[in-house]
């Protein structure tokens, strides 16, 4: 083949979905914050920019990429990127998630509890762009030590990674959990059956 022909033929963009592929999960993508590195040389200042975006599918998958570039644009796609390879499943109960969990990296905490529906995501900007992509509506965060955006966001998921379902517990511990309304519930029906017999 040619260089001519090479040229002519239309280049697929790498990660792209194939048309009707279908395989493809529909994710949106959130920058979170910009870096801006300067070096100086010779000739003056050379700028460098670092994207820090967060991916999701607003259905329980998540993740996050950091892209460097010389240019705005390219540093984005590369963060977005590396994020769509990275992305994981975390276990969420309705609109919110099964139980209080706390998230650490490096010197930042971030701690996640359950809410009532309707309450909304109460978070600031990292860990609210990572709870929101991964489908998460109803939670309360408190975020500890550094508030670095790139150790907020790891510490969030830090957090998400550890979450457990109950039906997860069960097949762990290998026993039938049951929580105090549905122990309250069989106490009555026992003591009703006992009390006609």
């Amino acid at each position: 083949m040619s260089k001519q022909q090479r040229r002519e033929q239309p280049q697929k963009k790498q990660g792209a979905a194939a048309p009707g592929g279908g395989d493809e999960r529909a994710v949106e993508d959130v920058l979170v914050k910009l870096y801006r590195c300067a070096t100086v040389v010779k000739g003056g200042r050379r700028f460098s920019f670092g994207a820090l975006v967060v991916v999701g599918d607003r259905d329980g998958s998540v993740a996050y990429g950091y892209g460097k570039a010389n240019e705005v644009p390219p540093a984005v796609e590369k963060g977005v990127k590396q994020a769509r390879r990275r992305l994981v499943k975390i276990p969420r109960r309705g609109t919110t998630i099964p139980h209080r969990v706390l998230g650490e990296f490096g010197a930042s905490r971030v701690l996640l509890i359950p809410a009532a529906p309707g309450t909304g995501v109460i978070a600031g900007a990292a860990p609210r762009a990572v709870l929101e992509l991964a489908g998460v509506r109803d939670v309360l965060t408190k975020c500890y030590g550094s508030t670095s955006p790139k150790n907020l966001i790891k510490a969030t998921l830090d957090g998400l990674m550890k979450l457990r379902t109950r039906q997860t517990i069960e097949a762990l511990r290998g026993v039938k959990i049951e929580l105090p309304l549905e122990m309250a519930k069989a106490r009555a029906k026992t003591a009703a059956e006992a009390a006609s017999a």
